[in-house]
């Protein structure tokens, strides 16, 4: 297990003089020896923390519990994993599997997208079969492996897509939107090359939380977070609250933000290790301090 507490502050974008800080909390590899471990893209932590649900873009699910020491994560016990099943309640399979992003409403429901078959499925618990979601014509034509990387939920229960590339470096992330079961495409997020979308989530203060990833062959990957509060641009403009230089990190992919018994904002990362050995399943805690 590595752990360590750093302090990272950066200008906010349009706002000299104010800072933005992330301090990170905690972080430990998980080693699992069950078949179908790694790979994890997406994220959602539980019980204010005490535990997680993830998904793989394997077409798997596991869900296990975290022992903590105060802030610091001591270690993680798995309590139950399977195959995500399909709306016949059978494994996915071939091009079904490429589950991405990870949400729960708040009615408790999870929701995954998948960016091979472009989709998107809910389940009331996921040893049940599927809930296909009506499709956004617009996700047919996306780019192969690069589609809906990203899904989030908003306070209402409307889910939110993006996907891992626009088109173009210049080009806005479009961001697309399920809500009472129509699709619309509300606004589009700034995009800021190298770093592509792996990841995003709505925190309990209403912003929206974005994960990003640059990967540079030998040297590793350098992980991104921004934050977008609403505006009333087509275009939102977001700030970054965290940089990492390359290979501090793993390929992290999925992220929750929540909040802790303490009241505070939380924000934690796990990284697909396509099952490589030179790569890791890596957790990363940090608290938002404003």
């Amino acid at each position: 297990m590595i752990t360590k507490a750093i302090a990272i502050t950066l200008a906010l974008a349009g706002q000299p003089g104010a800072a933005a800080s992330m301090q990170e909390l905690s972080q430990i590899t998980w080693r699992g020896s069950f078949e179908g471990f790694g790979s994890y893209s997406g994220l959602v932590i539980t019980d204010q923390g005490a535990g997680f649900v993830t998904v793989s873009d394997k077409g798997t699910w596991a869900r296990a519990s975290i022992e903590r020491d105060g802030d610091r994560i001591t270690g993680i016990t798995l309590e139950d994993h399977g195959p995500i099943l399909d709306p016949k309640g059978q494994p996915v399979t071939r091009y079904d599997v490429d589950a991405e992003g990870l949400t729960r409403g708040p009615d408790g429901m999870l929701c995954i997208s998948f960016e091979a078959n472009h989709r998107v499925w809910c389940y009331t618990d996921l040893k049940t079969p599927a809930l296909p979601q009506p499709r956004h014509p617009d996700h047919a034509s996306l780019q192969n492996n690069s589609s809906l990387e990203a899904l989030a939920s908003d306070g209402t229960g409307a889910l939110y897509t993006l996907p891992e590339r626009s088109g173009k470096l210049d080009r806005p992330y479009p961001v697309t939107r399920l809500q009472n079961g129509t699709w619309t495409r509300p606004f589009a997020l700034t995009r800021q090359p190298p770093h592509l979308v792996t990841g995003a989530e709505f925190g309990p203060d209403g912003a929206l939380y974005l994960l990003e990833r640059d990967f540079a062959g030998l040297r590793g990957f350098s992980t991104r977070i921004r934050r977008f509060q609403p505006q009333s641009d087509p275009v939102w403009t977001g700030e970054t609250l965290l940089e990492t230089p390359l290979g501090t990190l793993d390929n992290m992919e999925g992220i929750d933000v929540w909040q802790d018994a303490q009241g505070r904002t939380r924000i934690t990362l796990i990284s697909d290790d396509n099952n490589s050995f030179l790569q890791r399943t890596l957790i990363v805690d940090y608290v938002l301090t404003n």
